[in-house]
This record gives structure tokens, sequence and C-alpha cells, in this order.
């Protein structure tokens, strides 16, 4: 029998961000140091996962939050772009490549995950061919080097969870969040706007002015919601709007998360540090994907 590690191939790289080691090196640094750190150390984080050429500034308000020093387990939780899944799912591989370096996933807490009966394996197919777990490997990376042997990654695919669901893998994960050692890494950009055949929504609201007006202000309205840690107002906001936020469900399973660490006293807060878009929609033919970096923060 082979001892051959599975190894998942960074697929993306070349074309959504650099496959260079060094030229990714210096693009990290360089959207890094432009942005504060404010408001570290942070448990969880939200970042979002286009080409770094789109949202690489963006996110790197969310990373700058992390602390190195405390962080040994890094859970990545992703929405599933391309396989229906009404669960979420597990990889297959035992290390995820990157360019700067390659990434362990913790094998002790997959076995503890898969025990449960809540989960399902994704094929290495599924899991390569998927960017929202694999554009946060290289910013994790990143934010790690300095204790770069010392910690380990929990990627899980989110597929498309009904509200009980969301609670049920919240009150699973919340175990996770509660412990100052693990950070969580939710994966998702905000809205997705055009007439184009992939978006098909063009919420407009006139009385804000220019389209991506409209946009930003039915993001902030999503944002604000979410730095309110509610689960339900943010179903709610969902269910009223159709916001196409790609990441919601593993939002969704965050705010779970958060509820049920605060009905035990736990005290934190959200907030979002940036807010971008690709480009500003200004007539019908035009469209755009938003970008949202904040952190969670346990007091």
């Amino acid at each position: 029998m082979s001892n051959r590690v599975v190894c998942r191939e960074a697929s993306h790289a070349g074309s959504w961000y650099s496959s260079s080691g060094s030229q990714l090196n210096a693009q990290l640094d360089s959207w890094l140091s432009q942005a504060q750190s404010t408001i570290g150390p942070a448990r969880a984080i939200i970042a979002p996962h286009a080409g770094y050429t789109y949202c690489g500034a963006c996110a790197a308000h969310a990373y700058k939050q992390v602390d190195p020093s405390v962080t040994r387990r890094v859970f990545i939780l992703g929405p599933s772009h391309h396989v229906p899944l009404s669960r979420c799912a597990l990889s297959l591989a035992e290390v995820y490549k990157t360019p700067l370096y390659d990434l362990r996933i913790d094998q002790k807490v997959y076995a503890d995950l898969w025990k449960t009966g809540m989960f399902e394996r994704m094929s290495l197919q599924t899991d390569e061919d998927e960017h929202s777990i694999e554009m946060h490997l290289p910013y994790t990376a990143k934010a790690m080097e300095s204790h770069k042997d010392e910690f380990s990654i929990v990627p899980v695919l989110v597929g498309a969870l009904s509200e009980t669901k969301e609670q049920e893998y919240g009150a699973l994960f919340s175990k996770y969040l509660a412990d100052p050692s693990n950070l969580f890494i939710i994966s998702s950009d905000f809205c997705h706007w055009g007439e184009c055949q992939r978006f098909r929504y063009t919420y407009y609201d006139e009385s804000q002015g220019e389209i991506y007006r409209s946009i930003e202000n039915l993001d902030k309205m999503g944002m604000g919601i979410i730095e309110q840690l509610d689960p339900m107002s943010f179903t709610n906001y969902l269910k009223k709007y159709h916001n196409t936020i790609c990441g919601r469900h593993p939002i969704g399973v965050l705010l779970n998360a958060v509820a049920e660490l605060r009905k035990n006293g736990l005290e934190m807060n959200f907030s979002f540090l940036n807010y971008a878009q690709s480009s500003e929609c200004r007539n019908w033919q035009d469209s755009s994907v938003s970008y949202a970096a904040g952190a969670l923060i346990v007091h």
C-alpha cells in the first residue's frame, strides 16, 4: 500500500493569483502594509474570494487582524460554487499546496467532524475546481508565516444549507470558535450585480442615485445586520432583498455559532473594515462584484 500524501494542487495559481512565490509574497506584503491592525486579534474574519487583482487589497484589512502567535488552527468555510451540496463537505487531501508553502490539514479535527455524521467527502476534482477556499490559502500562509510550522488548517466546503442546518453546524462549530487558538475564515463576496447570465440580479433603488450607490447601500445594509450578530435578521434580509452574497451560508453558520456562545455569556463584536466593488455600475449593461472585509473579536 502506498503512503503517498494526498495533495490538493494550487489549481487557480497562475490565473486568479500569481504562481510565483516571490511575486505573490511581494503583492501580499504590499496590500497588508496598506491596512491597519485596528481591532485584533481576530477570532473570525469575513473576506472575499475573487481574483487578487480585484479583491487582494480589500482582503488585507481582514487578514491584518490575525495574530499568528495565538493561532494554531485555521478553519476555512467556503461556499460551493460548482457542485450541488445540501450539507458540508471535507477534503480528501492531507495537504493544500500554495506558491508560498504547503498547508497541512488537521486530521484529528477532521476525524472528530467526520464522526458526527454531518459531513460528506468532496472529491479531489471538486476540491481543485472550487476557488472559495483556495483564494484564502496564500493569505493564510502569509498571515501565519512567522509560525508556519505550528498551525494546521480545517477546510470545509459549505452547501446550500437550510436555516435549521445553519443552526446545527453553528452549534457544532461553536465549541471550536470558543477556543482562542482557533481562527475562522468565512469566505464570501457580496453583491453580484448585472443582467448577465452569471448574475441575473439587478436590484436598484433609484433614491440612492447611481446604480453602484444603490448596490453599496444594499450591501452595507447587510453588513450592518451581520455586525449585529443576529442570524435571524440576516436570514430575513436575504429573503427580502435576495442579495447575491455567495457566502451567505458560511456567514449563517458563523452567526449561529456566535449566537450559541453568546447564550453562554461570551461577549463578541464584529466590525467591517473595508468595502470595495470590482467596478462602478452606472447603466444596465454594466456588472460588478462587491467585496467586504471584517473581523470578529472576543472580549
